[in-house]
């Protein structure tokens, strides 16, 4: 019986396989390197599959990967289940925001309940956080260069991670609001837990440890 954690390279795996380290699993070849997306490890029980973030709670909700590494924000945007979030990782830390031109009054938009144009790739959390103030709005999902959105009128705001904040600067925009803070959970296929609870509890109380000190 063996173990599979899937993994996606880019905003989080930096500190993921540091992360990985410390709890005794690395890779037997560079990953930032290789081209294979099945990894063996020192442990022989234990395999990475690396696989692109937003698909990370697919795998490990249909028993694909046994266990992942993914942002809130992926899981907030998620609509499928069976998945178990036993621990926040407290790595790749970032804020869910809403960003405007300098020049646009945000405030009284919202004063004035105005129907605003909004651009993202996170459409569940923007509907959901705009509902909540009772704004109608009109959604334009993007997949790339949000910023770019308010710059050439295709949008008045835009919803979007946010961690130095020098893109946004960057590009003469402001964040007006925050929505939520976001971190990476280690995320669990909850019929793993179950069949494959011997192997799995250890590796689940080795990253609290890590966590802890």
């Amino acid at each position: 019986m063996k173990i599979t954690i899937a993994l996606s390279k880019g905003r989080i795996f930096e500190q993921t396989i540091p992360l990985l380290e410390r709890i005794g699993i690395t890779c037997n070849e560079d990953p930032e390197t290789s081209r294979k997306l099945i990894l063996d490890t020192n442990q022989k029980d234990i395999k990475l599959i690396i696989v692109r973030a937003t698909d990370v709670p697919t795998y490990v909700e249909y028993g694909a990967a046994d266990i992942g590494i993914t942002g809130k924000d992926i899981l907030d945007e998620y609509t499928g289940e069976g998945l178990y979030q036993p621990i926040d990782l407290n790595i790749g830390r970032c804020k869910m925001m809403v960003a405007a031109k300098q020049d646009f009054d945000y405030a009284a938009a919202i004063q004035k309940g105005l129907r605003l144009k909004v651009a993202t790739k996170y459409v569940k959390i923007a509907k959901e956080h705009f509902a909540k103030k009772g704004m109608h709005i009109d959604l334009i999902k993007l997949y790339g260069s949000m910023e770019l959105a308010p710059l050439v009128g295709l949008a008045d705001v835009i919803v979007d991670l946010v961690s130095t904040g020098k893109t946004l600067k960057a590009n003469n925009l402001v964040a007006v609001e925050d929505i939520c803070d976001i971190s990476s959970r280690l995320i669990i296929n909850q019929a793993s837990l179950k069949l494959k609870r011997e192997l799995l509890q250890p590796i689940l109380s080795q990253f609290e440890k890590a966590l802890k000190a």
